[in-house]
């Protein structure tokens, strides 16, 4: 085969927009279940790559100076604009398409490479493979490479001189219309996959070689090869031809109806769709039923969901826990309406599972954490598909437009799922290999443990599955499991309980039952977005078997179900303390959850309950307060304090220009606390607040003492409440309207003339106040790197606070309590990140510079 000519990739590549199957090329090459939500006509496809799209209508917006080299010149009308940006997103879509067949190209290739040196050997006296063998493996891969080969060629060259002239819808037409070639490869998929198998036990030589073929890196990739195994590129068409039409659907919603390509491009579309429709992977008919090596009947004890670690990128598993074995499977790709089936991606019998100790676990590599403010930014996205989809449905809108919402939904939280576990779950097979878990709860890491070590308990043999044996297991998969859906909300049906949205108050009083002496602490868990996170920690109880916490804690609450309740004896042995800080080696001593149900949750006085576990009795009290509720800004009733009372009257009062209550809080922070990781993100406890309040409040001669004794994230929550209970918002209600629309400005010189304009216009006591805040805010941003907030964080934290309207205002455009928050959310985060972001103000620069413009906004 010939390698790729010089066609060089176009600069304004963007290609990890569009994941047409770019597989970043991972040996695994990244073919996790691509199951849609039920009901959807397209072909089974997620992308697990976290880019694909949420940022699309960005990027288009700032194809001007990010993406593309050559900015539409002069563009007009409203008409020529959007003309303009149809074609960068058809250029940016084609772009990436293009990095995803030259990726392809390669692979095929590298297939195809010990194809000649076999066929060569066939007719000598030691044949590595004979000449039907060679036939059956590579069956179609030369002509699948010529057509894509040729596809490539005529492609690249119209991409670089892109405009509006330029017409492809042809090529698309012609490739699809050689779908014909695919059929005969899938029909002969399973003999190519079972023969090279067969063949690679038989012969040592053919083994090497379909362990390790070559991939050509792309052309301007660090790397310069990768190594695949042939299993792994035999599926690549496979993946291949599932992908062809997503870039079509893409190229379509970009193409006006009246250009030339637009009828082609649908031509092929429809080809591409029948096709697909008419693929069918034959369901092995075999369903015998499964036996343990010991002639006992193999059954599955749990199952569900997990996140594998595996060559450095993250893949959902759908993980088996049968009677003497544990199978890591994931969902294969099957045409639409077709039965579905597992793929093993491995298997321990459990004879042969070990769980490493924390000192084996520090040689293991360390996990990838994801940002937290990525995962915030994705929460936000959900919730504002969530209240778009609720508006949709109040409108009777079009079921179309819910569908369409309904997919982007369920791959926001699909990516959600799996990038935001980070605590591990590490597992060896004595006879060498170790695989690594990651989940979100550790409630569920030592369910899983604690099953594991239940059945190892019994007198286990080891054995191994022959190929027909694991097949039949695997296969049995698909009629035990218990867990059906992907954890994500977007599975629930409609008439299942939404969860609850709001605030969870949680007192945790004490526990007993303890048979010795521990330092003890509990944390609490519930789920959110469908999977359940750690939310609060209480501290640790020294040396006693009925430990007295009596600690407050404020949870908020993302569509939520359950509490959970873990009880944990504290480590403090120097030689197991891990190094990865997400590694818990603290005992649990017991854990139990309770469902929280609407009905006896939301009342306003405290409900106490018990939760019994391992003999051990938790005793904690819980109230809820709704969303709604929770944003009200309410004016005290007494003006001799400083929480709700206005900003101008307390700067008046104390003859300053800043409260006293935020410098106090600042210089504290400042002093103590700026290296504290997650400094006003975590919550400090809430009697410690509350007592802070009443302390500043009554204006008592004791604050300093207090303040320099109190817990820095207590002192952080004040500040933070004390903002969230101004009678009206920092930066005013009567501006909010301005500061949103100056947000969504795009032309950078009018956005800074705007912000610098309402700045300007606030009352001198709120801009003072917020200067100060604002210098601070960097401060505590400068340290990020042990702190772990960014200016991101920052802004989540303080933007609605800041900004949120007060209880009048916020009627006026606000529907259901669960979008409250995130109506207008994402833009009062924006508002506050430019701020944080710009350069230095001063309030007398402010003052002067009244050049920008004086006509109010």
């Amino acid at each position: 085969p010939r390698a790729v000519p010089g066609c060089p990739r176009p600069p304004s590549l963007t290609p990890a927009d569009f994941n047409y199957g770019a597989d970043e090329y991972d040996a695994e090459g990244n073919e996790e279940p691509k199951a849609l939500p039920e009901g959807s006509e397209t072909m089974p496809y997620i992308d697990e790559s976290p880019t694909m799209s949420p940022q699309l209508s960005a990027r288009g917006q700032e194809s001007a100076d990010g993406v593309s080299p050559t900015p539409t010149d002069g563009l007009g009308t409203g008409g020529e604009r959007d003309a303009g940006k149809g074609l960068e997103m058809r250029k940016l879509v084609l772009s990436g398409f293009l990095a995803s067949e030259e990726i392809y190209i390669n692979q095929l290739e590298a297939l195809l490479l010990p194809m000649k040196p076999l066929k060569a050997t066939a007719t000598t006296s030691q044949p590595v493979l004979t000449l039907q063998q060679i036939e059956t493996i590579f069956y179609k891969i030369q002509d699948i490479y010529e057509i894509h080969k040729e596809f490539y060629d005529s492609l690249c060259p119209k991409v670089q001189q892109w405009d509006s002239n330029v017409t492809l819808g042809h090529l698309f037409q012609k490739l699809a219309s050689q779908l014909g070639v695919y059929k005969a490869f899938v029909d002969n998929y399973k003999v190519a996959l079972e023969t090279a198998e067969k063949c690679s036990q038989s012969n040592n030589q053919f083994q090497k070689i379909s362990e390790e073929l070559k991939v050509k890196g792309p052309k301007d990739s660090k790397e310069s090869h990768t190594s695949v195994t042939m299993e792994a590129l035999l599926y690549k068409p496979i993946d291949r031809v599932t992908r062809s039409t997503l870039v079509l659907h893409d190229l379509l919603k970009h193409t006006p109806a009246d250009h030339p390509d637009y009828p082609l491009l649908q031509d092929a579309l429809r080809i591409s769709q029948n096709f697909l429709s008419s693929i069918n992977e034959d369901i092995d008919p075999r369903r015998t039923a499964v036996t343990t090596p010991k002639g006992e009947t193999r059954q599955l004890v749990k199952d569900g969901f997990l996140v594998e670690l595996s060559e450095g990128s993250r893949k959902l598993r759908h993980v088996f826990l049968f009677t003497d074995v544990l199978l890591c499977a994931k969902l294969k790709k099957t045409a639409v309406g077709k039965h579905q089936q597992y793929d093993c991606k491995w298997y321990v019998p459990l004879a042969d599972l070990v769980f490493p100790s924390p000192e084996e676990s520090e040689h293991c590599p360390q996990v990838h954490v994801i940002p937290d403010h990525e995962l915030e930014d994705m929460k936000m996205k959900i919730s504002t598909i969530k209240s778009e989809m609720q508006k949709e449905k109040a409108n009777k809108g079009q079921s179309r437009a819910i569908e369409r919402l309904k997919k982007k939904m369920f791959e926001n939280e699909f990516w959600l799922l799996l990038n935001s576990p980070a605590i591990p779950f590490r597992m060896h097979n004595r006879n060498g290999k170790s695989y690594l878990f990651l989940l979100s709860s550790d409630y569920e890491r030592s369910e899983w443990r604690e099953a594991i070590q239940r059945l190892q308990k019994k007198d286990l043999q080891a054995f191994v599955l022959s190929s027909v044996e694991l097949q039949v297991l695997t296969g049995s998969c698909f009629k035990l499991r218990t867990v059906h859906n992907i954890p994500v909300t977007s599975n629930k049906d409609d008439d299942e309980s939404p969860g609850l949205y709001g605030f969870l108050h949680v007192i945790v009083h004490s526990a007993k039952g303890f048979k010795q002496s521990a330092n003890l602490y509990c944390t609490l868990e519930v789920d959110s977005f469908g999977y359940f996170v750690s939310k609060a920690k209480t501290r640790v109880f020294r040396d006693t078997t009925e430990p007295q916490w009596n600690e407050e804690f404020e949870i908020e609450l993302e569509g939520s179900q359950s509490l959970r309740i873990l009880c944990y004896e504290k480590c403090y042995d120097k030689t197991k303390l891990n190094k990865d800080n997400n590694e818990i080696v603290d005992k649990i001593m017991g854990k139990g959850q309770i469902q929280l149900d609407p009905q006896a949750v939301q009342t306003k006085n405290w409900h106490m309950d018990v939760i019994e576990m391992n003999g051990i009795k938790v005793e904690f009290s819980m109230k809820f307060t709704s969303r709604d509720m929770s944003l009200k800004r309410t004016p005290s009733k007494k003006q001799t304090g400083v929480f709700g009372v206005k900003i101008s009257v307390v700067t008046k009062r104390e003859r300053s220009k800043v409260p006293y209550i935020v410098r106090q809080c600042i210089e504290e922070v400042e002093k103590r606390g700026i290296e504290e990781v997650g400094i006003y993100r975590i919550s400090g406890v809430a009697t410690d607040i509350q007592a802070l309040k009443a302390v500043f409040d009554a204006n008592n001669k004791d604050i300093l003492v207090m303040l320099s004794d109190m817990d820095i994230n207590a002192i952080a929550g004040t500040l933070k409440l004390y903002f969230r209970e101004l009678p009206e918002p920092l930066l005013t209600d009567r501006l909010y309207p301005a500061f949103m629309e100056g947000i969504a400005l795009s032309d950078p010189a009018a956005k800074e003339n705007c912000m610098m304009h309402l700045l300007r216009s606030l009352p001198d006591p709120n801009l003072i106040t917020f200067l100060f805040l604002l210098e601070h805010l960097k401060r505590v941003a400068e340290k990020e790197p042990i702190n772990k907030m960014s200016l991101h964080n920052l802004a989540t934290v303080f933007g609605p606070t800041l900004l949120r309207p007060s209880e009048g205002e916020s009627k006026a455009h606000l529907t259901l309590a669960s979008d409250i928050w995130s109506h207008d959310v994402m833009a009062q985060v924006q508002v506050l990140l430019y701020y944080l972001q710009h350069p230095p103000i001063s309030f007398s620069e402010l003052k002067r510079n009244t050049l920008y413009f004086s006509t109010d906004v």
